[in-house]
């Protein structure tokens, strides 16, 4: 057969929908954890589960965290965990200890710094434990130079020290 001027290739044109939302899933993920405050977990000793604070972030999803009942331990946090909640060291966290191993633990929960004012309140955690609310907008306890009185009689010695000093005397 010929190809003529009759028979002219099918050309099929998709015409893709239009993006009209913002974002994909894991920005509605993100936005059903926004609802603001969260039911309060306790600690489940019959599950052994324990309270602890970070001490120090490792690679990947290990971290080593002091334990509450006196013990340091490796932890890892759950997979679903560490890609929906950041720790940072000073954190207090809920861990699940494991039967077999007793210098490791797994990361179940991470307290915010009103839950861990409330946990305080309900004597769960001792009270020498200290809270870090830098990521909630606490105070970072930063001193820059205001002109405050230390800093002006810091200026006021050292500018002392220049005038008695003679050129002559060097």
């Amino acid at each position: 057969r010929r190809w003529g001027s009759n028979h002219l290739p099918r050309v099929r044109v998709v015409i893709m929908p239009k993006n009209k939302g913002k974002g994909g899933k894991n920005r509605s993920r993100a936005k059903s954890d926004r609802d603001g405050k969260r039911e309060l977990h306790f600690k489940n000793t019959d599950e052994g589960q324990e309270y602890a604070q970070v001490l120090k972030m490792h690679g990947g999803p290990w971290l080593e965290a002091y334990c509450f009942d006196g013990v340091k331990r490796m932890c890892h946090i759950c997979g679903k965990m560490g890609r929906k909640v950041r720790i940072a060291v000073g954190d207090i966290v809920l861990i699940s200890l494991r039967g077999f191993q007793d210098n490791k633990a797994d990361v179940i929960d991470k307290y915010m710094p009103d839950e861990v004012r409330a946990l305080k309140a309900a004597n769960e955690l001792p009270e020498t434990v200290k809270l870090n609310e830098t990521e909630e907008g606490g105070e970072d306890n930063f001193e820059f130079g205001s002109g405050g009185e230390e800093e002006d009689e810091r200026q006021s010695e050292s500018e002392e020290s220049d005038k008695d000093d003679d050129i002559d005397d060097i």
